[in-house]
């Protein structure tokens, strides 16, 4: 019998992820979010020192969630055509870019449009991601992988604004931001070096081809109850975060920056509870998950009116962790159910998800400014009823291949 050209030329890591390529997921997850969030841990102090309204610094948190709605399509579209590797290297780098133009900003318009170009970037890493685990990675291995590498996303948010937060303690903000854009330089260098290529990517160069699949997927039912679902999770978390440090660094609180950066620490539970997901969701299904996560995560928000920090402080981790499985189960429920198209379906989920997150930002000042916390903890738990009966509607059981072992 004559052997093949090339016996077994790869490890089989597609179905047996190593510890090392799990690492490298996390990784891309954090050097994803790093900058997406970092402002919130300083918004009181951008709001005195840029003499901003509370609307206004919300919308400058806004502005990148609403940069990554309108450019995730166009980049699953580019992404298909190009391939998956290089983007999400470049993307890194490029997030990179406006973050050090920060260093020079005097206004709060200035900081809006820089955090607008940041966002520019962030698709080309979270979009293209999700098709490249979706194509790679199999059954109960791409609950895994995907598992952790949203893990990674939450542990990049946590480190953004803990890190700028206890920066801005010894050093300016503006330097701060200086900081933050070299740790993403150096990001892109370490995923170019340890992030394996595709092996399972085909290139469409198809204009017409990839328009066709767009109109299937607007009409995909699972896309839109996921897109719809993603909108109010991202809505909540954007809209809790961002304001509830206006609320613990006013009385009787009076939380200072590095105080605020460390109330983020309830992220790194999501760090932990978040690769677990990955096993509940191939055991439960996504739909069961969504529902106790989104419960968990209203409890949470309900929770934070209680009158003591601490009391506060583990609310957020409630709500957190409810996010974050949240996030997790959508995107498993995603990847089981679009076969073809998946970058650009993953951009079409972002559009909706981070749009959610503008109105967060957006519509969550108004709600503070007239409410006070109470009054925006009413608007988001009113969102979460929303989300919790389009799961318990639009998403049916997925057929979730048996657990492996």
């Amino acid at each position: 019998m004559s052997a093949s050209p090339n016996p077994v030329a790869l490890p089989d890591w597609n179905d047996r992820p190593d510890p090392l390529l799990l690492l490298t997921m996390a990784l891309v997850g954090v050097f994803a979010f790093l900058q997406v969030y970092s402002v919130q841990s300083i918004l009181p102090e951008l709001q005195r020192d840029l003499n901003a309204t509370v609307v206004q610094i919300g919308s400058a948190v806004g502005a990148t969630v609403l940069a990554v709605a309108l450019v995730s399509p166009l980049m699953g579209m580019a992404s298909d055509a190009l391939g998956r590797k290089a983007m999400v290297v470049a993307s890194v780098c490029a997030l990179a870019l406006p973050t050090m133009a920060m260093i020079q900003v005097e206004s709060v318009h200035g900081l809006t449009v820089l955090r607008f170009l940041q966002g520019l970037a962030v698709p080309g890493v979270t979009v293209v991601t999700i098709a490249y685990i979706g194509e790679e990675f199999r059954g109960a291995a791409m609950a895994r992988v995907m598992a952790v590498y949203v893990a990674g996303n939450v542990l990049g948010g946590f480190l953004g604004r803990f890190v700028l937060g206890h920066l801005t303690e010894w050093m300016s903000w503006r330097a701060a931001f200086g900081v933050l854009g070299g740790l993403n330089l150096a990001g892109a260098v370490l995923v170019g070096r340890v992030l394996p290529a595709s092996r399972h990517f085909v290139p469409n160069l198809r204009l017409g081809g990839a328009l066709r699949t767009l109109g299937e997927l607007l009409r995909h039912p699972g896309l839109q109850a996921a897109c719809a679902l993603g909108l109010t999770v991202l809505f909540v978390q954007v809209g809790m975060f961002t304001y509830v440090n206006f609320h613990l660094a006013g009385a009787p609180y009076h939380f200072g920056p590095a105080a605020l950066a460390n109330v983020f620490a309830v992220y790194l539970i999501g760090v932990v509870v978040t690769p677990l997901a990955g096993r509940w969701i191939a055991r439960l299904g996504a739909r069961r998950t969504i529902l106790l996560s989104v419960g968990l995560s209203a409890l949470g928000v309900g929770l934070t009116l209680l009158p003591t920090a601490g009391g506060v402080v583990v609310a957020l981790a409630l709500a957190a962790c409810g996010t974050f499985i949240t996030q997790s189960a959508t995107l498993s429920f995603l990847a089981y159910r679009i076969t073809q198209g998946r970058s650009l379906a993953s951009g079409l989920y972002y559009t909706a998800y981070y749009l959610g997150g503008f109105g967060g930002a957006w519509v969550g000042g108004f709600a503070y400014a007239r409410g006070g916390w109470p009054g925006t903890v009413a608007l988001l738990l009113g969102v979460q009823a929303l989300g919790w009966a389009i799961a318990w509607r639009f998403m049916p059981p997925p057929r979730v291949p048996p657990v492996a072992g």
